[in-house]
């Protein structure tokens, strides 16, 4: 063989190895709500005695490292106010909007006025969480091998009901570590939003809203849908045992399927190690004046695929309860399939 020939193979097999090797960290997206059930990690909202109790006031961690606790909570004790950021004015049980899962009688609004540090509107966009802490249940987070994902359904309102402001209003996030590619991890918090542009006469010719995928690799958001019509969308994120994220989305509140995937990302170039809650957003003007949207939320959802050889029973930190709570989330997960059933077209 010459020289010639020899850096030839040589390239070509170099090639063929990166091929490989590229394909095997490349996790295969799958649709979110895939897998085994986790009941008592989800919530639908059924009980007409589900309630959250505010603790004011409440958390600015983020703007003034003053987290004031202790934090707000759901009688479900499923429900929590984070220490970064404060719970929403208002969180409550209300009766499902039209349109939403047959056979739904409740589902979760959140507002708020007062998104910013309490006493001092900032005068700019802030932020309010809610956290559906799902850790607690397990007694740990999820890691990539148990390939975990998680749902909701999201109510669009009318847009002459939105808050009179172009930018970000909703998110639905999920709190996970990182790893960097230097090794180190840290917290991170991949999700969707979705934005309202509002009409302005000028390029906006109607008010409509932007489905937002955070993020790329270099953590930027990128665009998705838009939505000219109020109503239903289901939303839901995957995770695969390489770390990356798969993002899917559809109108209506049918169960998502593959033809509902938009994306898959490393955000901020970060491999996911672990999924720790589940978490929602609602962004206002902290001017003391302007409320956000009310967004209202159902049957947020928490799946995995255990591993080989695995079973749900072993994801439970507690192993002597886990029994118990895999057998509740097979019925739970039974009785809502026949009696919950997606009805609406996408």
């Amino acid at each position: 063989m010459t020289r010639c020939h020899r850096s030839f193979a040589f390239v070509l097999s170099l090639c063929v190895c990166t091929l490989i090797a590229i394909t095997a960290q490349a996790g295969t997206p799958f649709v979110p709500g895939t897998g085994e059930f986790l009941a008592d990690c989800s919530d639908n909202f059924e009980d007409p005695s589900w309630s959250y109790t505010l603790k004011l006031p409440k958390s600015s961690s983020e703007q003034d490292e003053n987290s004031r606790s202790p934090g707000g909570f759901s009688n479900n004790k499923l429900w929590h106010e984070g220490a970064l950021r404060g719970t929403p004015d208002v969180v409550k049980r209300v009766p499902t909007p039209p349109g939403g899962i047959d056979g739904s009688a409740g589902a979760l609004l959140f507002v708020t006025k007062y998104s910013g540090i309490p006493g001092r509107p900032s005068g700019k966009q802030q932020q309010d969480d809610l956290l559906m802490k799902f850790d607690r249940r397990l007694g740990r987070s999820i890691s990539m091998n148990w390939q975990p994902s998680c749902t909701v359904r999201v109510y669009l309102p009318p847009f002459d009901q939105w808050e009179n402001r172009s930018g970000a209003s909703f998110g639905m996030r999920a709190d996970c570590r990182g790893r960097k590619p230097n090794g180190k991890t840290e917290p991170y918090w991949p999700g969707m939003f979705w934005l309202f542009n509002n009409a302005n006469g000028r390029n906006i010719k109607e008010d409509f809203a932007q489905l937002t995928i955070r993020s790329g690799p270099r953590g930027n958001d990128v665009r998705s849908h838009k939505a000219y019509e109020p109503g239903w969308w289901t939303m839901g994120m995957s995770f695969t045992s390489d770390g990356q994220i798969h993002y899917y989305a559809s109108p209506g509140v049918d169960d998502l399927a593959s033809d509902d995937y938009l994306a898959s990302y490393f955000p901020y170039g970060d491999r996911c190690v672990s999924f720790n809650n589940f978490f929602f957003n609602v962004a206002n003007f902290d001017n003391g004046r302007s409320w956000s949207t009310q967004w209202v939320i159902d049957d947020p959802q928490i799946f995995v695929v255990p591993p080989q050889g695995q079973t749900v029973a072993q994801l439970y930190k507690n192993r002597a309860k886990s029994s118990n709570r895999n057998q509740t989330a097979q019925r739970n997960r039974s009785n809502s399939s026949s009696s919950r059933s997606r009805s609406q077209s996408r």
